[in-house]
């Protein structure tokens, strides 16, 4: 299915030493490269095994209550990543809510099957703007994902309604990465840049990078770009710079 996103923009649309880590540091990254957002794409590990259950379980959405889920975690966990193959699955619009919320009226326009919140903040909600949406989507039995940082329990709210509603909502949490998930992470984005790491190096990484995705991220789109500079294969020496880069 076609992917909507409601874009606020587009009118007629809703609403020698130590020189190594300089050298390191100029080096041109491959921006060339897009990250998978697909079903595919995904990795899939426990912490992130709830969330998949009540997302893509058949006829998950019959099951959330009044027809919403919030979904929440830390940055880099893959919320984005999974609300992208929830729409695609779903026909869904998809709205960034750090650049703010349609108002209704410009949002039915689009007649969407179902409606997906990414990015909505703790605090500075669009608070009727959520509200409308989310008696809009009860009304009209159409499903909506909400995506967030933290749980709705942890938003700063002050309407009473939109208290009430965010109470009632089903929540779940993708949880921190665990060891085997960022190693299949680091083994999948090294295959769709097609490079060959030896397993100890990759190994030896993992074992100092953040354990998050977005440092499994950065740490791969370097290599790529050593790589690419160099026309050497990344060895154990590359690791030690590039790690020793990061923690500049």
């Amino acid at each position: 299915m076609t992917e909507q996103v409601y874009d606020p923009e587009r009118p007629g649309q809703p609403g020698s030493g130590e020189k190594r880590s300089d050298d390191m540091r100029q080096l041109p990254l491959p921006f060339g490269h897009r990250r998978r957002f697909d079903e595919a794409g995904f990795v899939s590990g426990r912490s992130n095994a709830a969330a998949r259950t009540w997302l893509f379980a058949t006829d998950a959405e019959k099951s959330w209550s009044e027809n919403r889920l919030a979904l929440w975690g830390g940055q880099g966990r893959g919320k984005t990543h999974l609300l992208r193959v929830w729409a695609q699955r779903n026909d869904a619009m998809i709205v960034d809510a750090a650049q703010g919320l349609p108002d209704i009226a410009t949002l039915l326009e689009r007649t969407p099957h179902a409606l997906a919140l990414d990015a909505l903040p703790e605090q500075g909600l669009d608070e009727l703007a959520l509200l409308r949406i989310i008696n809009t989507s009860r009304e009209r039995r159409m499903p909506l994902l909400m995506v967030a940082r933290t749980p709705p329990s942890q938003w700063t709210v002050t309407l009473p309604d939109l208290c009430s509603r965010l109470r009632a909502t089903m929540t779940v949490e993708i949880g921190p990465a665990e060891d085997v998930l960022l190693h299949r992470l680091m083994l999948r984005l090294l295959a769709e840049r097609q490079l060959v790491v030896p397993r100890q190096i990759t190994d030896w990484l993992l074992q100092r990078l953040p354990r998050e995705a977005s440092a499994i991220e950065d740490a791969v789109s370097r290599i790529d770009a050593v790589t690419l500079a160099s026309g050497q294969p990344f060895d154990l020496r590359a690791a030690a710079r590039l790690l020793a880069d990061l923690s500049e």
